[in-house]
């Protein structure tokens, strides 16, 4: 399982990370939206492995941070649903039809990668580069949303939350440390 696990954690986040590409690119287009609600379906199962795997050094916080990340994730890849069959050429066009709904559930994912990140970090059980980036990505995200800026520079604080995933996933990748037997 934490193999799996890993090579989600991998996956998931490098193909968001490539949708975000084609989406500064040329905005909004059916095979970037798919690529992008392919990538965000999993994210909820992803959360909870990687919760999993941190158990029991990551604790409740963490439980509670995976399972709200994991939410967000349920209702962004409904509005990429949303985006596709509505035909939206941009985020902007996403943004205004679903604002406070959108923002709710962006504050949700804020919200639970915090608890998820600092329960991650503390827990040690992945490198803190990784639990690091994750919430130096998070925070971004959050800071970004505050400032009158354009959202697509909401992709740097995801690209920096991906990178912290991708490690995770790494770390999980890789043989575990021998213990040794001091008898």
């Amino acid at each position: 399982m934490r193999r799996l696990v890993g090579l989600v954690a991998i996956a998931a986040p490098l193909l968001h990370s490539a949708t975000d590409v084609l989406e500064w690119h040329s905005g909004f287009s059916p095979v970037q939206l798919w690529l992008n609600y392919v990538a965000f379906l999993p994210m909820p199962a992803l959360m909870i492995g990687l919760y999993a795997a941190q158990r029991p050094a990551i604790g409740r916080a963490g439980l509670w941070g995976a399972v709200l990340y994991g939410f967000a994730f349920i209702y962004f890849a409904h509005t990429t649903l949303w985006a596709l069959a509505e035909g939206a050429a941009d985020y902007a066009t996403l943004w205004e039809r679903l604002g406070p709904t959108y923002t709710v559930h962006g504050a949700v994912m804020v919200a639970g990668g915090l608890l998820f990140g600092v329960a991650a970090w503390r827990a040690r059980q992945v490198p803190r580069i990784a639990s690091g980036l994750f919430l130096a990505g998070i925070a971004a995200n959050l800071g970004l949303s505050l400032l009158p800026l354009p959202e697509i520079l909401q992709t740097l604080g995801s690209g920096v939350r991906n990178a912290g995933l991708i490690a995770m996933g790494w770390h999980l990748l890789r043989p575990p440390a021998p213990t040794i037997n001091r008898d």
